[in-house]
């Protein structure tokens, strides 16, 4: 019962994060400035990395968890250089 209540969420919830990849794809393309194209890639990078993670729970597969972590480390990553790079101007350790 509550597995069937789980997998019919996660059925609802595939499409609205293809959805939001969808505008944030076109936001990263089409963003006035710089701070809003590296905040469209950023929350692109984060989607992708909770769709890897929905998927890997409604497969049932632990692999794409794996994938789903590196993912949204190296977004939070990136988000650290281009913080640094925003605010000081350099890049680096």
């Amino acid at each position: 019962m509550l597995e069937d209540a789980f997998m019919t969420l996660m059925k609802l919830a595939i499409p609205l994060y293809l959805l939001a990849i969808v505008i944030y794809t076109v936001r990263a393309f089409r963003g006035p400035t710089v701070p809003d194209i590296i905040l469209a890639v950023d929350c692109i990078s984060f989607d992708l990395a909770a769709f890897m993670a929905i998927l890997a729970v409604y497969f049932k597969s632990v692999f794409l968890i794996g994938g789903a972590i590196t993912l949204a480390l190296w977004a939070y990553l990136l988000d650290i250089y281009v913080a640094k790079h925003l605010a000081r101007g350099e890049v680096g350790a």
